[in-house]
């Protein structure tokens, strides 16, 4: 399970000082009033940035892990929240996602970059209209775009803001802004977004 670390370093900061040795979960989210064997669990490593570690803890009771991922990064995603809201930006602004696609992966061909960039549009865009519905005052007739809630809120980088406003809903938001985990058939409806040989179907790139 993926729990929030409250922290305002950006992803290179937090590789500099080792950011996970200050992260502390006190208690048990299975057990909040104690009698387990809740203890720290190591890191795991992530590959982007390079160096990068998440603090895990594990409760044997619940059999559940708990890693606190820093309000920098992606959740099940490569690299850091703003690099996935600068895509989704870009996206936004360009005529279509082909052009997009083919402006911010100039390494990859097209199909693949259609589906890089997918994999980091569509779930944006849903947690963005889930928001509008959890919070209705804040986000009263705002579009569900980054660059639409980054004028309502005035700030930059919108989705780390978010990451804050919404943290008691961060369970119910889809990565990788929120932490909500695939559904149990997960791995048959993410198969058409997986790496395969050949083009994309025509009815996926449109």
């Amino acid at each position: 399970m993926q729990l929030r670390f409250e922290t305002s370093s950006t992803s290179k900061e937090y590789v500099t000082h080792q950011a996970w040795r200050d992260a502390t979960l006190e208690r048990c989210p299975l057990h909040p009033a104690g009698g387990c064997s809740f203890a720290r669990h190591g890191t795991y490593e992530r590959v982007n940035p390079p160096g990068t570690r998440i603090p895990r803890w594990y409760c044997p009771e619940g059999h559940c892990t708990f890693s606190l991922l820093a309000d920098c990064f992606a959740a099940r995603l490569s690299g850091s929240l703003q690099e996935v809201e600068q895509v989704v930006f870009v996206a936004e602004q360009a005529p279509s996602r082909e052009a997009a696609a083919d402006a911010l992966r100039l390494d990859i061909e097209l199909p693949g970059a259609l589906r890089w960039l997918r994999r980091r549009l569509k779930p944006v865009h849903a947690a963005l209209t889930l928001l509008l519905g959890l919070f209705p005052d804040l986000f009263a007739g705002c579009l569900p775009t980054v660059s639409a809630f980054r004028q309502r809120l005035g700030c930059a980088w919108v989705l780390p803001a978010l990451r804050e406003i919404a943290e008691v809903r961060l369970a119910q938001l889809p990565p990788p802004l929120g932490f909500r985990p695939p559904p149990a058939h997960a791995g048959e409806a993410e198969s058409p977004n997986q790496q395969q040989a050949g083009p994309d179907p025509p009815a996926a790139i449109a």
